[in-house]
């Protein structure tokens, strides 16, 4: 199956999914069948603060129409701070969705998780991931919820996780494992693969959120 991609937002996490989706495919020996279009993050990340849905929906739409003409017939965005409007976007998207929020909900339930703690965005935290988690209790930093934003905000923009970054979100994840009992951190930002990966051992549980949805585009993309 040809599948599009809306990249970009940030540039990390976009490497983090063509690079999952060649290696699947390889593992497979099958050809991945890929074009994507690029979202501005900046753009983006003002329209999520302003909870602004419509202007963020208008640039999808632009993009998704653009990718139809190109053939592709699933389509992903490899943001979860862009998923703030996805369900509005599902409802004029001319290509069907793979929805990372719908993802990472059945592999939450899938795994029997009832408490996880969250990292990402300012809004996904404060949000509790969109309050799409049903039966869930979903934690999010309290004392260090700004700086894990801002921290977040500077990785993603700049595709670099540097030695603050990694303290703060280290910092962050214990904190939630060991003050609120939390089961599991997820990763709730695509671009914390920067951080995060299975080379490093933080010394607790987590789920990451674009691995998930990176394997589910996979599935569809073997999809004859």
């Amino acid at each position: 199956m040809h599948i599009g991609m809306i990249v970009g937002i940030g540039p990390a996490a976009t490497d983090y999914y063509y690079r999952y989706l060649i290696s699947a495919m390889a593992q497979e020996g099958m050809d991945l069948q890929l074009t994507m279009a690029h979202a501005d993050t900046p753009t983006l990340l003002r329209h999520q603060a302003q909870n602004n849905r419509a202007a963020q929906v208008a640039i999808y739409l632009e993009l998704a129409n653009r990718l139809k003409k190109c053939g592709v017939e699933r389509i992903a965005i490899t943001s979860i701070a862009g998923h703030f409007c996805i369900d509005e976007f599902k409802q004029v998207s001319p290509i069907p969705v793979i929805d990372l929020l719908d993802t990472v909900k059945a592999e939450i339930h899938q795994l029997g998780l009832k408490r996880v703690g969250l990292l990402g965005t300012r809004v996904v935290m404060e949000s509790h991931f969109y309050g799409v988690l049903d039966g869930v209790q979903v934690i999010s930093p309290a004392r260090e919820l700004v700086e894990v934003h801002n921290a977040y905000i500077s990785m993603a923009s700049s595709g670099v996780a540097t030695e603050q970054h990694h303290e703060v979100f280290m910092r962050a994840g214990n904190s939630l494992i060991k003050e609120h009992g939390c089961e599991s951190i997820m990763l709730a930002g695509t671009d914390l693969a920067l951080v995060f990966n299975k080379k490093t051992d933080p010394g607790f549980r987590f789920l990451d959120c674009a691995e998930v949805h990176a394997a589910a585009i996979a599935r569809s993309a073997m999809t004859p």
